[in-house]
């Protein structure tokens, strides 16, 4: 062996460097693998002192032993045996990797550890990129799996369903373009259409390039003269364009014979990985019918590397759930409870001052599942009202068009009710043919039937489906039959302002028409005060419009308030009238507070309309989206500002690995600059101010056809139910524009029809998953030093008993919860898991890593009990029996929860119920104990605080009970698919309920 500083050891690292380069690049058998492993490369060890060390790792030459360079020891010691090798283990997930001083500078994607020998030693390594690791990964499994015969086996059975299939497919081409013997190749032509068919998104031009550089190297070696493509380059060049390394690696971790998948393979894949319920072998083979393109692997139910790639990049496996494509929320709830997609002076479609109007705007926004629409009337000539925006140069639509278009389009995408607000400028006159409009055109679909005095919340979407609300002025009830007079909105007149012109802040008064003010029912216009006076003395029908400067004032200075605001009343805000260029608010900065009827702009498409679209696409893109639970109960304690956790809502860890891109295509408006790009990628999180940030990839230069990023990434969501994930990809060398595409769950990339982001997502609970950044011991409080949620005195003596009541069994729900989810964490660092895998996950992992001398297990599972029990076959490694302790452990804090939850989920509702009989008379009790001015406010504020933690801390109790149950199944499933059970009488496979966990 070359010392490390030999000019001959330094010469062979620069050519393995360039040549592992080239073969990540095409590396798509475990031959290829082996072959990148026998040159080696260079890897970090980390050690248990935080020390790392370079070395330089290859397998030597009869596939026996690992070794490395340079070293203390001895050359014949610096080694390890390939048949003492127990595991192969991926990401940080040893014992030495969790307590190492450098383990948050070490990327997961990197990591990989070798388990060894009688005493499960571990050699971590960490590689420079996340393809050297998946290599190595791949190379050792196959060499324990088929020793130093691994070549000899890959040889022969490399790819040959692919080849197979290629080869056969190659000759029904050459067939049916009329040549009678494949072996005088095809048309340059037909081998592209080829190719295209299976990548549509590649360029011609690269295609044909490609296949004209291997016809100047046959050319060049006499091999023959035919202008045609052979079947062997025709071979060479579908590896190159249709062969993804990334899936590949991803489905030897899955596969039982490394080469495909056959349907128990698939079934573990789909379960384990894809979080799908009720998975069956019929299942795998449904998938392999409708994917695999071999006849071979239809008949034998196998899925190739090909068959693979053709269902992960299929809309099953769309990131958005397809379960959201239809209407899947309640919808009888009140209205108010709702988010209501809205747009903003809907009859304009580019800016705001000059641009024009058209009808189209109206159709666009219904089409998109608006439901709220804008409609400002002004008299028009010939005694005909127009649709235009006052003060500007927007050139006007004639009234009666436009609620034709309204009517005709007004429920095709959705049968939730469209509100219609309409701003009234007109003169009696021309509002008297405005009413005979509404009545003519829109006729039985306005809904005129006058509230119901003494309701506390309005109607419900599904009570009004197929119904036009319209919003907008109504005279008083003291008005007598007669027309009257109301104020004016005008949310455009800040648009004329100037040095000559100033302002008319005050609104003007008109006279409303009596029968057009009748049609106005449950959206009646009325002005803002403040909060006080609307807890008083505004009705659920009535609702506010609120310029966007002052609801976000609002929002910051009385967040709780706006959001208590909100549980009973509409609350509609309007762009600033200064977003003379159509540009957008931000929705989620209105969202938060509660705001239902957020208006925007259609027309002008960026980040802002990418959140609004994207987040009421998740109803079924009805229009229509339930506000989280916590902005709906009657009494509930949040605060729209809030930067830490939200008291009773459990915290969820978000875990996004970007893999890869396909297809990615030059920036639509970049200047002069190659064809390539130097693609990157920024994972956005949007939703409350705890829960907003950003982490972005490296960059990959000059490659957007399929550039493999393999990082990464954690963020702790505090408020799920008002998060969105947005994926953005760039390009890092650019002229004028970096902008290549974007993707927000639940918006599709519709403009880039080819091009794709693989990406791999989990959510996992906070505890169970540990938190960001701090893994391994770090969930493993000791009791006396637990977070518990404490309860606040409100200063009201009969309240405060109420509460006090709720410690204890408070206490024991925390103790109870928090003692299976520590015990599982514990059980899936043992089993050398990441943080994302499930216990299904964890037995698999168990189960390739615990085989004795004689290749029996060590460990099975008896799964005659609900509660499968871990058994020793024999003598244990040290590690081993950690590991039965552990599981006993989780199994114990398992049924613990099982048995003890309900009673106290009862006990802590009882205790709930007790207080809020004293909330319709809390100021009384609280003026009663001498409480005054903010001291009462801190009391009710408290009151809510309580009342929130008790529900939040019960319904985790509940998500605890059911996390038991699906764990249990898994690990009774895994069991079985990993062969690690007791022969049992009446044992069966028990398919999981949920689809990726109670707390998704």
């Amino acid at each position: 062996p070359h010392q490390d500083g030999s000019r001959a050891g330094r010469e062979r690292k620069k050519t393995v460097s360039f040549s592992s380069s080239l073969s990540e690049k095409k590396i798509s058998s475990a031959a290829d693998c082996i072959h990148s492993m026998v040159e080696g490369i260079e890897l970090k060890k980390i050690r248990t002192n935080s020390r790392v060390y370079q070395r330089y790792y290859l397998l030597d030459a009869g596939l026996q032993a690992l070794c490395w360079e340079p070293s203390k020891k001895e050359s014949d010691k610096a080694r390890i045996s390939l048949a003492s090798i127990r595991e192969v283990r991926t990401g940080r997930n040893t014992e030495t990797f969790r307590t190492s001083g450098v383990y948050e500078q070490i990327s997961e994607d990197c990591a990989f550890s070798i388990i060894y020998g009688e005493m499960f030693e571990s050699l971590d390594l960490v590689a420079n990129s996340a393809e050297v690791a998946n290599i190595w990964v791949t190379g050792l499994r196959y060499l324990m799996q088929y020793g130093k015969h691994a070549l000899d086996m890959l040889a022969s059975s490399q790819d040959s369903l692919r080849i197979g299939w290629l080869e056969q497919w190659f000759s029904s081409a050459a067939e049916s373009d009329g040549q009678e013997d494949a072996k005088e190749g095809i048309r340059l032509q037909l081998a592209i259409k080829l190719i295209q068919g299976v990548n549509p998104g590649v360029g011609r031009g690269k295609v044909e390039h490609r296949f004209k550089e291997l016809q100047r190297v046959r050319e060049r070696i006499l091999i023959g003269r035919n202008e045609g493509v052979t079947r062997q380059e025709f071979i060479e060049v579908f590896h190159d364009f249709c062969t993804r390394p990334e899936i590949y690696f991803l489905l030897v971790q899955f596969s039982s014979n490394k080469e495909f998948l056959d349907t128990k393979d698939l079934m573990r894949f789909l379960e384990a990985e894809q979080g799908m319920a009720q998975v069956s072998e019929e299942t795998s083979l449904k998938l392999i019918q409708a994917h695999e393109p071999s006849e071979q692997g239809r008949q034998q139910g196998y899925l190739s590397l090909d068959g693979f790639t053709s269902y992960l990049t299929s809309a099953e496996c769309h990131l958005f759930d397809r379960e959201h494509d239809t209407v899947c929320q309640d919808m009888s709830q009140p209205l108010s409870h709702y988010y209501i997609s809205s747009s903003h002076n809907t009859y304009l479609i580019e800016d705001q001052f000059r641009g024009p109007s058209d009808i189209s705007g109206y159709i666009r926004a219904l089409k998109m599942g608006c439901r709220c629409v804008e409609v400002d009337v002004w008299d028009g000539p010939d005694e005909e009202p127009v649709v235009c925006t006052g003060h500007t140069l927007s050139p006007p639509l004639v009234l009666r068009c436009v609620l034709e278009a309204i009517g005709k389009f007004a429920f095709v995408a959705s049968q939730y009710p469209l509100i219609i607000c309409i701003e009234n400028h007109c003169s009696l006159q021309q509002q008297k043919v405005m009413w005979q409009h509404l009545i003519g055109i829109l006729g039985k679909s306005l809904y005129t039937d006058p509230p119901y005095e003494g309701e506390s919340y309005l109607p419900s979407p599904h009570a009004l489906r197929n119904r036009i609300l319209l919003k907008g002025k109504k005279l008083g009830p003291g008005s007598d039959g007669e027309d009257g007079e109301v104020s004016e909105e005008d949310e455009g007149a800040e648009m004329s302002v100037t040095q000559s012109n100033p302002p008319h802040l005050l609104p003007k008064r008109f006279q409303l028409l009596k029968e057009l003010s009748d049609l106005v029912t449950l959206c009646r216009s009325v002005l803002f005060i403040d909060f006080p006076t609307s807890s008083k003395s505004q009705n659920p029908w009535e609702l506010c419009s609120f310029h966007e400067s002052l609801a976000v004032r609002l929002a910051s200075e009385s967040p709780g308030d706006f959001v208590n605001h909100n549980k009973h009343f509409l609350s509609r805000v309007y762009p600033s009238p200064m977003r003379i260029d159509s540009s957008n608010m931000n929705p989620q900065d209105l969202w938060k507070c509660g705001c239902q009827i957020v208006s925007m702009n259609f027309q002008t498409a960026g980040l802002m309309m990418d959140l609004n679209t994207a987040w009421f696409r998740q109803n079924g893109n009805c229009g229509y989206v339930l506000r989280p639970a916590i902005m709906r109960q009657e009494v509930s304690y949040f605060s729209a500002d809030t930067r830490d956790t939200v008291p009773g809502v459990s915290p969820q860890l978000l875990h996004v690995k970007v893999i890869s891109g396909q297809n990615l295509p030059k920036p639509k408006g970049a200047g002069a600059k190659g064809d390539v790009v130097d693609p990157y990628v920024y994972v956005e999180i949007h939703g409350i101010p705890a829960d907003c940030t950003e982490r972005r990839t490296r960059t990959v230069t000059q490659n957007g056809d399929n550039p493999v990023f393999d990082e990464s990434f954690e963020f702790q969501i505090n408020l799920p139910e008002l998060a969105m994930v947005r994926f953005v990809v760039l390009d890092d060398d650019f002229i004028g524009d970096d902008f290549i595409g974007q993707y927000t769950i639940p918006l599709d990339w519709e403009e880039l029809t080819h091009a794709k982001l693989f990406v791999h997502v989990a959510l996992t609970n906070r505890r169970g998953g540990g938190k960001p950044y701090k893994r391994g011991l770090s969930v493993r409080k000791a009791r006396k030093g637990r977070d518990y949620t404490a309860l606040r005195d409100l200063g009201v003596r009969a309240v405060d008993e109420v509460f006090k009541m709720a410690a204890p069994p408070l206490r024991e729900a925390t103790d109870l919860r928090e003692n299976m989810q520590n015990s599982v964490a514990v059980f899936r660092e043992l089993c050398g898991v990441s943080a994302v895998a499930n216990l299904m996950q964890c037995v698999l992992a168990l189960g390739s890593s615990v085989s004795g001398p004689d290749g029996a297990p060590l460990l099975l599972f008896d799964l005659r009990d609900h509660y499968p029990t871990l058994e020793p076959q024999g003598p244990l490694p040290d590690i081993l029996r950690r590991v039965v302790s552990t599981y006993e452990t989780m199994v114990q804090t398992s049924r613990a929860v099982i048995e003890l939850s309900d009673g106290l989920y009862d006990r802590i509702l009882h205790i709930q119920t007790m207080a809020m009989e004293f909330h319709e008379k809390l100021q009384t009790l609280a003026a009663k104990e001498g409480l005054r001015g903010r001291k009462v406010s801190r009391a009710l504020e408290s009151f809510s605080w309580n009342i929130t933690i008790l529900k939040g801390q019960a319904d985790r109790l509940k998500h605890a009970k059911a996390e038991v149950q699906e764990n249990m199944k898994q690990v009774h499933d895994a069991a079985l698919a990993g062969n690690l059970t007791k022969e049992s009488p009446g044992v069966r496979r028990v398919c999981s309920q949920t689809r990726r966990g109670q707390d998704d």
